[in-house]
């Protein structure tokens, strides 16, 4: 491991790093290097694992102190928010009025979790795009029967282009809903198209976001914190961002869970045995990502001995 840079966080010893593509493990350095090229980076994340957390920002440091020209992109604010995170960036309003300006609490349970990002972001100057969709208006598609239902004002505010047609990501999406409880089978299709609408919003505003203050032609990279589910195996968010600018570069990150998920008493409540098999998988015929963070493994805390992971809501 590289000697840390003082006052970044360094990544601890017991955590290494898998290549994905070549099924080796790989240093720090590796996967730096790497990441340094890339035009879109990735990082999924089951959003209630602090460490999960910890290791995006120890990336963005890192990249930043490669002189890598990052835009900070986040799935946790939705795109209506910028002119109050943009107020934030420019340092006229601080972390806690953002997020009573946008009523972040409410939006975004562990909207907290996001603060040191968001704050090493600001610091150092470089910008912070909210990539979203409302959350009514995606609620508005889950319920109302699919993004053709929409009524004219409603769809106008969502990306003309959205290719629902995408029966590999729709079976993996299909899989991942099994385990809440209360998912009927009827509606998983526009359950399906809400996620895909997230996924063009998002898509959509990433591309944009590379162009911010572009030099002499050479876009920014676009550091992406997203829930795994819309990027594993390059589908969902960053599939649609392929098809909107063919020549970007892209990397895929995830981290295990290793144990460290934690589940509310509703959460628990709402969620049955649902495992995904390898069979379900092999079809994709990809890797989940290019790279994978392995942490120490530790004891479920509120799960029961051999019961299947499950996924985290939002995802």
């Amino acid at each position: 491991m590289p000697p840390p840079t003082a006052g970044r966080m360094p990544a601890p010893a017991p955590e290494f790093w898998l290549d994905l593509t070549r099924g080796a493990e790989v240093t720090d350095q590796n996967v730096l290097t790497d990441l340094a090229t890339a035009g879109a980076i990735f990082v999924g994340e089951a959003h209630s694992i602090t460490r999960h957390h910890e290791v995006q920002l120890w990336l963005l440091q890192e990249l930043f102190a490669r002189k890598v020209p990052l835009v900070l992109g986040l799935e946790q604010l939705e795109a209506r928010d910028q002119p109050a995170v943009d107020r934030y960036n420019r340092r006229e309003i601080d972390f806690a009025t953002l997020a009573q300006e946008i009523n972040w609490a409410k939006k975004w349970a562990n909207y907290t979790d996001y603060r040191a990002l968001c704050e090493f972001a600001r610091q150092h100057r470089f910008p912070i795009r909210a990539l979203n969709a409302p959350a009514d208006l995606i609620r508005a598609v889950s319920r109302g029967g699919g993004v053709a239902k929409l009524p004219p004002d409603q769809r106008a505010q969502l990306p003309a282009e959205i290719f629902t047609d995408d029966p590999v990501y729709e079976r993996l999406t299909n899989l991942e809903l099994a385990v809440h409880m209360a998912m009927d089978p009827a509606k998983l299709r526009p359950v399906f198209e809400a996620q895909v609408a997230r996924d063009e919003t998002m898509a959509a505003n990433i591309v944009a976001a590379r162009r911010i203050d572009a030099t002499a032609g050479n876009p920014r990279t676009a550091f992406v914190v997203v829930g795994a589910g819309h990027m594993r195996f390059g589908l969902g968010t960053a599939e649609r961002v392929r098809r909107r600018d063919p020549g970007v570069v892209e990397r895929l990150v995830i981290i295990t869970e290793s144990g460290q998920l934690t589940l509310t008493d509703a959460q628990k409540a709402q969620s049955r045995d649902a495992p995904i098999l390898h069979a379900d998988l092999r079809a994709i015929g990809r890797p989940p990502a290019d790279y994978v963070r392995v942490l120490p493994r530790a004891a479920p805390p509120n799960l029961p001995p051999g019961h299947p992971p499950i996924p985290s809501p939002g995802n």
